[in-house]
């Protein structure tokens, strides 16, 4: 028996023998997805700070008395390579503060000089004589005095805006108790005591704020700089107790329920003939609250108002000393916030920065489960990712430690729940109208604000340089 070769068509091509797959896709019903968003994160600050009602859109934070103690950091403008401080931000220093003439502090200002420092350069020396005060434009500088048994101790790290000391213009033949070392290229900014004293004798308003500061009383207060309450121990026989009170602030703050929002359009010809097997309404509406959540979370880190980032307590803010996130760092960011400390979060670039230093100095973190999902850890503490923790231009970014709950004084989220047309706790989804285009419009807004009962409850290692490989 002879085998025959297949027709062929005018193409030179076999002739098809049974349906193809193009044309039997016409009669199959095709499964499909949900739409899907990459935008979508896992959101765990959201997930993780407890959340309180706040009834009539606002929540009042009552503190116990504390006084201010002038440790502010101070601003500069840039107008090519000269830089300036702004005047009115010379009150944040102790000696300043309070203090209104703005031509004064502008003159003042103008009598700063700009120096320039490359890393290991001494900027000033212990037992020198202390006749100037200084302020940190920009870069990091060491604080470095004697340890117990002689060795040099690195008392503090200083990054933009700091400074050191007002004690320096303010008494004569006093001599630096430590030394000031450049980690990186610093741009300083330096007041003589000669110039300060010389606009003192200038200036009537000037000279009484600072023999005012001289002559006003050191107020006694606790190791937070809280008002101290007067308490007797350890005494014997029927010694005389103190009497004291607690004193609170009189101008507590309050957090105002802020407000992210859009207006959601759908056709009504799509909502009503465009529903199998899924509902296009309840799609939209998905996806949009999705966002919402993500810009809820982008401005619980880093609105001005009420942003963590920019309400963490300025004594709770620490460099890395060397860059990249060390575990040395991380310990020093655990001492800050060492009452009950909840979780770190961080960008997932910087966690893999800690990771390469852990490996660098072989170290190798834990991990812990949540919720079934394993996490990395730091003594027992987990560092939770989080992208809204933005990446500056310089490669930086900045790794938060928190202590959580009102029970704990510690941060809170902030919401009211029980709204009009309530679609989700804190959110809810109103019908607006339709339009003569035939457009329906639904008005979804989300309420939320964070609050830091306690300024220890929440810590930020600043400055973590994350592109440097190992």
């Amino acid at each position: 028996m002879t085998l025959t070769e297949p027709d062929v068509n005018a193409n030179g091509q076999q002739p098809q023998l049974s349906l193809g797959t193009a044309a039997a896709r016409n009669l199959a019903t095709t499964t499909k997805s949900e739409p899907q968003m990459q935008g979508i994160t896992s959101r765990w600050l959201l997930k993780l700070l407890p959340w309180v009602e706040a009834k009539g859109g606002a929540y009042r934070v009552n503190r116990r008395l504390s006084y201010a103690v002038g440790d502010g950091r101070v601003t500069f403008t840039t107008t090519g390579s000269e830089v300036r401080v702004i005047p009115q931000e010379l009150c944040e220093l102790s000696l300043l503060r309070s203090y209104d003439d703005v031509e004064v502090l502008s003159a003042l200002a103008d009598r700063f000089v700009q120096q320039e420092f490359q890393p290991g350069d001494v900027i000033v020396e212990r037992g020198r004589p202390a006749d100037q005060i200084c302020l940190i434009a920009h870069g990091k500088v060491n604080k470095i005095g004697l340890g117990k048994y002689g060795d040099e101790s690195v008392l503090e790290t200083l990054v933009d805006g700091d400074h050191f000391t007002y004690k320096a213009i303010l008494e004569s033949d006093d001599f630096w108790e430590y030394t000031v070392k450049a980690i990186t290229p610093v741009t300083l900014l330096t007041l003589s005591q000669a110039s300060f004293e010389e606009l003192v004798s200038q200036s009537d308003s000037l000279r009484a704020h600072v023999e005012d500061f001289r002559n006003s009383p050191e107020l006694q207060s606790n190791e937070y700089g809280e008002a101290a309450i007067e308490l007797a121990a350890g005494h014997e026989g029927e010694s005389d107790l103190p009497g004291t009170y607690v004193d609170y602030e009189t101008s507590p703050r309050e957090y105002e329920l802020s407000v992210a929002q859009t207006v959601l359009r759908v056709h009504s010809r799509v909502a009503d003939l465009y529903n199998h097997p899924m509902d296009q309404t309840e799609q939209q509406l998905r996806l949009t609250i999705e966002a919402l959540r993500e810009r809820q979370e982008h401005e619980m880190v880093n609105n001005r108002d009420f942003g963590l980032l920019h309400n963490a307590d300025l004594g709770m803010r620490i460099p890395t000393r060397s860059g990249p996130p060390t575990p040395g760092d991380m310990d020093e960011l655990l001492s800050l916030v060492w009452k009950e400390p909840a979780f770190f979060l961080a960008h997932p670039r910087s966690i893999a920065a800690f990771g390469r230093e852990c490996t660098r100095a072989g170290i190798y973190p834990d991990t812990i489960d949540v919720g079934g999902h394993r996490l990395p850890a730091w003594r027992g503490v987990p560092i939770f990712p989080c992208n809204k923790l933005g990446i500056s231009e310089t490669r930086t970014s900045s790794i938060l430690l928190m202590r959580t709950g009102e029970d704990s004084q510690g941060v809170i989220g902030l919401h009211q729940t029980g709204l009009p047309d309530e679609y989700e706790p804190g959110l809810s989804v109103r019908f607006m109208n339709i339009s003569e285009k035939a457009i329906i419009n639904y008005l979804v807004s989300a309420y939320y604000s964070a609050a830091v009962l306690v300024p220890d409850a929440l810590g930020i290692l600043e400055n973590v340089e994350i592109g440097r490989e190992g």
